[in-house]
């Protein structure tokens, strides 16, 4: 029995001391600084799908931290994270193994933490990093007052109290709560109202949004206006505000973009698809000299269109393409740059191919891989360096079923489109989208498993399939493709 007592103490003790170790919300960040650098998605520009994902779930993780910080929280539900961390000790022998050819290896993992302190732990841990930093930092007592509360909180006994008494366990309770899987009605009963309220506020400036992005338009000629992320609707609406304040400033220097995209991205130039991109942190100094510079980009995209065709003309007839959606965002130069060194190489080695062989195929550039391969989507994943006599062997033996993936796309893209229109339909949806990162296959089998249930949630809302759960800044719900 004095044992039992005794046990019980220690615990209780034990406890106390862990209560008293605080972390500040300026600690948390510094402690986290490896983590932030191993997962930051600026690093991420090759590779927009991991870009992408690390993005979301860095949005979810600051929500996370913030409201571990807010007085009087109980307790946050479990929220599971994924993140692509980079390479950052590539002498590191227990790690480099799960790295993939890229530098980043995928990581999942779940918090369900109740304090700053354990959080970073759990987050470091789980992400294989270091930890010992955390020692040097200023992690003090709380102050008396705090302490004096702490002596109040009910006492929590040892595991062996609850056997012996038959009484039930709290804590553990609360552990088995936590462990059920969040379904997706559950999901919408507990964040529908919010999404609701958010999307109301959020009405006027998209009225806002659609009336710039239809005026400016119209004024310039434009094919369309887009985004490169997922910026909120008063981000966008005051982007508009500034090209619209440019075109009464300048409108001479504008008088070239009739028929193209303009894109808000991270830097200002041309893209490789032949967009002109207006980089959001650039003032209107920047954007007047790409406007100005117009003429010279387009003379650069014809030679551009030249290298695709003599490549094409190499190769047996199979078509260069850009896919803005899977490659990384190139300016008109650097993609240049890729194709006249890949023309070089290919002309030099004058392999046999013969003369529109190979005409209906596709195929990409990339210069961060080292062999070559098939898409899902049927258009070849060729590496800039790829030996040229591998190359023709690896065309050669995968060309029918690159034929049979093209067709397979067509058919899926149009089964795609009808699903989300039928869906949007049934469930009275203001708009259904996905993120680049969901694949069409994701998709379908998403919409149909939606079309299943019974969803009044989802009237007039904005739905968009993720891979997690989250409510947008404006109101619109994400849910992940193979929700439960």
């Amino acid at each position: 029995f004095y044992y039992f007592i005794r046990l019980c103490l220690d615990k209780i003790l034990l406890q106390c001391v862990l209560q008293a170790r605080t972390l500040s919300g300026a600690d948390a960040i510094n402690a986290l600084r490896p983590f932030y650098f191993a997962v930051h998605p600026d690093f991420f520009g090759q590779h927009p799908k991991e870009r992408e994902v690390n993005e979301n779930s860095l949005k979810r993780l600051n929500g996370y931290l913030e409201n571990l910080q807010k007085p009087g929280f109980r307790s946050l539900k479990p929220t599971q994270l994924t993140f692509y961390v980079r390479e950052t000790e590539p002498n590191s022998s227990n790690v480099q193994e799960s790295f993939s050819a890229s530098g980043f290896r995928a990581v999942s993992f779940t918090l369900r933490t109740r304090d700053l302190l354990s959080t970073v732990l759990d987050i470091l841990n789980s992400c294989s990093l270091s930890t010992e930093h955390i020692q040097s930092l200023n992690v003090n007592s709380q102050p008396h007052k705090e302490a004096k509360s702490t002596v109040n909180r009910p006492i929590k006994w040892d595991k062996t109290y609850y056997s012996f008494t038959g009484f039930k366990d709290p804590e553990e309770e609360l552990e088995q709560a936590q462990r059920v899987e969040t379904t997706l009605i559950s999901w919408l009963d507990d964040n529908g109202a919010s999404a609701v309220k958010k999307l109301k506020k959020s009405l006027p400036l998209r009225k806002e949004l659609e009336r710039l992005k239809f005026e400016l338009s119209h004024e310039l000629q434009l094919s369309d206006i887009r985004w490169q992320r997922s910026w909120g609707i008063a981000h966008r609406c005051s982007q508009l505000h500034s090209l619209a304040r440019l075109v009464q400033q300048r409108p001479e220097v504008l008088k070239n973009v009739k028929g193209r995209t303009v894109v808000f991205t991270d830097r200002s130039g041309m893209s490789a698809a032949g967009h002109i991109m207006l980089g959001t942190m650039d003032v209107h100094h920047h954007w007047t000299k790409i406007f100005e510079r117009l003429p010279n980009y387009y003379k650069l995209q014809k030679r551009l269109l030249f290298l695709e065709d003599r490549i094409s003309e190499l190769l047996g007839g199979i078509q260069v393409i850009y896919i803005e959606e899977l490659q990384p965002l190139l300016t008109l130069e650097e993609y240049y740059e890729t194709l006249n060194s890949f023309y070089n190489k290919l002309r030099d080695s004058r392999l046999p191919f013969h003369p529109r062989s190979l005409r209906g195929l596709q195929m990409i550039l990339e210069s961060d891989r080292y062999a070559p391969s098939l898409h899902e989507f049927g258009h070849f994943i060729i590496p800039t360096v790829c030996d040229p006599v591998a190359l023709q062997w690896f065309i050669f033996a995968k060309a029918q079923e690159a034929r049979e993936n093209l067709k397979r796309k067509e058919e899926m893209m149009i089964t795609e489109k009808e699903l989300i229109n039928t869906s949007t339909e049934k469930f009275s949806l203001d708009r259904l989208y996905k993120e680049p990162s969901v694949s069409s296959a994701q998709m379908i089998d998403c919409c149909k498993r939606l079309l299943e249930e019974s969803l009044p949630y989802l009237q007039g809302m904005h739905l968009c399939i993720s891979h997690f759960y989250s409510v947008l800044q404006d109101g619109d719900l994400c849910i992940p493709w193979n929700w439960k």
